[in-house]
């Protein structure tokens, strides 16, 4: 059954809201079809830098007062960043939700781009501290050996190199060919009625004349991704910090749900193998999961483990033979129904919130994914057969298939220690 209700304005925004009865708040957010894999080399980190920017002012508002507009409410403006869209959002009261959508309807079409070199400092503070946390940093750092020179392997906060240079102009560049009306989405979810809401955000295009510019921007596709890679980077740490990485599956890609058992059953959870195999029975490491990333027309399925030198060897060597064990054949049922039932159990419960009704419109609609029911889910995760778990990670997770990054001490431990999982990948390092 549909709970949710969709208009697509004259000006090319799309309108998506869900009422829900028992709220009392509305979660809303303004989806833009604008994010890493956008920018040029030469604009890198450019989207991230906006989404700072729009908080420093608008047209009919400054910085101070946009934050005391929603501290008034109780209420948090927030915003993120990706490799595929940017996200202004709050949950405020409903009676405030009038309010609320002025001020960030102003934020997201109307920014000053005051203040940039103060905002400036703040975002190379952020890199720095991320370039400070391993554990973090790990990620970007597979990103780029799996998709290479591709936007998708860059990211997505930018380069110290590109936020200390990058000018107004190229802001304001940028901002007006991606903040657009067509590539939009205004979601909402709670006490809300939609009527109301398509009217109000018609009226305000109607009030700044947005012009009528037809469909989402379209982006350029991966059309194949690059052959694996490694990275490191020397570090002074404690431990290694470790991922291995392969290209994955799409948003839109119906093997999606065979790909979120494979990532429970590997490492998504206490009961996964990795967490039992590696850190409760052998103590080896203290974080190790899987992680899986879906894009419009790729994806990326790892794992991550931190664990120090003398352990990293045997760590890996146990990764692969678990990813083994599984391409082989080896599920037991009792093991595809606990990962089956925490996948549903946490979409259960996570849909208690309506922040999570309005994140899975205004996704599905900025990436043009299917949305589906909440029954239509169960549904599909309760059909998945564990020959296809095993099969998906014979055919995404082969050795030949994983890259590989790291940060420690030593690059020459770090490629011994690969050589464990992937011996063509460290022959070539």
């Amino acid at each position: 059954m549909q709970n949710w209700e969709l208009t697509e304005l004259d000006s090319g925004e799309r309108v998506i809201s869900e009422r829900l009865d028992h709220a009392r708040s509305v979660a809303v957010g303004y989806w833009i079809g604008a994010g890493s894999r956008d920018e040029t080399d030469s604009k890198a980190g450019i989207s991230h830098f906006i989404e700072h920017l729009l908080f420093k002012g608008s047209e009919h508002r400054s910085a101070l007062e946009i934050a005391e507009i929603f501290d008034g409410f109780g209420a948090e403006l927030n915003a993120a960043t990706s490799r595929e869209h940017t996200l202004v959002y709050t949950r405020v009261p409903a009676r405030h939700l009038e309010t609320a959508l002025e001020v960030m309807n102003d934020m997201v079409f109307s920014p000053r781009f005051d203040e940039l070199d103060s905002e400036r400092e703040v975002v190379l503070e952020e890199i720095a501290m991320y370039e400070d946390t391993p554990q973090e940093l790990v990620h970007d750092l597979i990103a780029e050996a799996v998709f290479g020179g591709h936007p998708l392997g860059r990211p997505v906060i930018g380069t110290a190199a590109v936020i200390s240079t990058v000018s107004r102009r190229a802001i304001q560049a940028y901002h007006r060919a991606l903040y657009r009306p067509a590539n939009i989405v205004v979601a909402a979810a709670g006490e809300v009625d939609h009527d109301w809401l398509a009217g109000w955000v018609a009226a305000a295009a109607a009030a700044r004349a947005a012009t009528v510019d037809g469909k989402p921007r379209v982006r350029p596709p991966l059309v194949k991704p690059p052959k694996p890679g490694l990275r490191f980077q020397r570090k002074d740490t404690e431990q290694y910090h470790v991922c291995l990485g392969a290209p994955g599956i799409s948003t839109s890609d119906r093997r999606r749900f065979v790909a979120s058992i494979l990532d429970a059953v590997l490492g998504g959870s206490a009961s996964s193998r990795l967490f039992q195999e590696i850190r409760e029975k052998r103590g080896m490491a203290y974080s190790v999961y899987s992680f899986a990333s879906q894009y419009a027309d790729a994806g990326q399925l790892g794992v991550y483990l931190g664990t120090r030198e003398d352990n990293l060897a045997d760590a890996l060597a146990i990764t692969a033979e678990q990813i083994a064990d599984l391409a082989g054949g080896n599920l037991a049922e009792r093991e595809l129904e606990r990962a089956k039932e925490n996948i549903k159990g946490r979409i259960l419960l996570s849909m208690e919130s309506t922040s999570v009704h309005m994140n899975r419109l205004g996704k599905s609609l900025v990436t043009e994914t299917e949305i589906l029911s909440l029954d239509r889910i169960v549904a599909e995760v309760d059909a998945v057969e564990g020959e296809s778990v095993c099969e998906l990670a014979a055919v995404l997770l082969a050795p030949e298939r994983l890259s590989a990054a790291g940060i420690g001490p030593s690059e020459e431990r770090f490629v011994e220690a690969v050589e464990r999982v992937t011996p063509a990948l460290a022959r070539a390092a």
